[in-house]
């Protein structure tokens, strides 16, 4: 669950507007490693013709033909569990859905993860800042004075650009599956986040390539942040790991869609490739993948997507 408060939270007259959710770290706080478990997706129970989600009154509007749709009067936080089914559903059939003007900011955490827990175990992110007492959360934050960005040097002058396509967890063994993303503040202007989707990536592909690429697999690592976080006295929850095994191709279980999965920050190689090898293709389907992607995120908006269906994009330089 990742709640977003750009810079502008930040103002000289009141302060944040949500200081609960400012980024809190505690180095002593620590978790087992995540095993694997049975997962059943709940958009598999779903009702295919989504009568409580797409109900009478409810406006849609596609974002793009292949990724995107945004709803409007409907409110997520009093969706029934039938409801929450379709969302699981709509997700993966549209990989990105914004519900706009939405009251799920101003619910309670305890409320926030009960809702997110309808889809699946709450993967608790290793290094990031949480709202203390709730491990569940992941918080984006910047201000004037806290810019972690500037802490990775990402925004110190010495990088000609700063984008940072990537799908959070994907070096789990398990890696996370749908992200519900909320923003609490953010500037006017900027603080935009790119989408784009990987089962489009991957259909644009020749078959021949689509057949080559059958049956590869990546090593993910979560070492570098792991590294990074302990380099600045931040936390490190979770021993980082290495996942050898994770198809470069991947199905979804309720779609049956397939999709690439590699991402430049976590995939490392291709598992019997040469180095050269694996920097040639990793980097053309990085590329290939870079240049599809659509955005849109408003206030009080919850873009919800398949973390590993999308590759998501936050734009650094705007919110600066």
């Amino acid at each position: 669950m990742t709640p977003s408060i750009e810079k502008e939270a930040v103002k000289a007259d009141k302060g944040p507007s949500y200081p609960l959710y400012l980024p809190h770290f505690d180095t002593s706080e620590k978790f087992p490693p995540i095993e694997t478990f049975e997962f059943n997706d709940p958009g598999l129970r779903a009702d295919p013709k989504l009568p409580h989600l797409l109900a009478e009154g409810v406006k849609r509007r596609d974002l793009s033909p292949y990724i995107g749709t945004e709803l409007r009067n409907i409110q997520f936080s009093q969706l029934s569990m039938e409801g929450l089914d379709e969302v699981s559903l709509f997700v993966a059939q549209r990989k990105l859905v914004v519900l706009r003007d939405q009251d799920f900011k101003d619910i309670s955490p305890e409320r926030q993860v009960e809702i997110a827990r309808h889809f699946g175990p709450i993967n608790i992110h290793p290094t990031s800042g949480n709202v203390k007492g709730f491990p569940e959360f992941h918080i984006v934050y910047r201000d004037p004075e806290y810019d972690r960005f500037r802490d990775r040097g990402l925004t110190d002058g010495t990088r000609a650009n700063l984008l940072g396509w990537h799908a959070d967890g994907s070096y789990e063994k398990q890696p996370p599956g749908m992200t519900l993303f909320w923003i609490l503040e953010q500037p006017d202007l900027g603080g935009d986040t790119l989408f784009s989707s990987q089962v489009e990536a991957y259909n644009r592909l020749s078959p021949q390539f689509q057949k080559r690429l059958e049956g590869l697999r990546a090593v993910h690592s979560a070492v570098p942040p792991a590294e990074r976080s302990r380099e600045r006295g931040k936390p490190v929850r979770r021993e980082p790991v290495e996942t050898r095994f994770h198809p470069i191709v991947r199905q979804h279980p309720v779609t049956g869609e397939k999709a690439l999965f590699v991402n430049p920050g976590f995939t490392k190689y291709i598992v019997g490739f040469r180095i050269e090898e694996s920097e040639l293709l990793l980097n053309f389907l990085y590329d290939h993948i870079a240049k599809g992607a659509d955005s849109s995120e408003e206030k009080a908006s919850i873009p919800v997507f398949f973390d590993f269906f999308v590759f998501s994009l936050p734009a650094f330089l705007i919110a600066c």
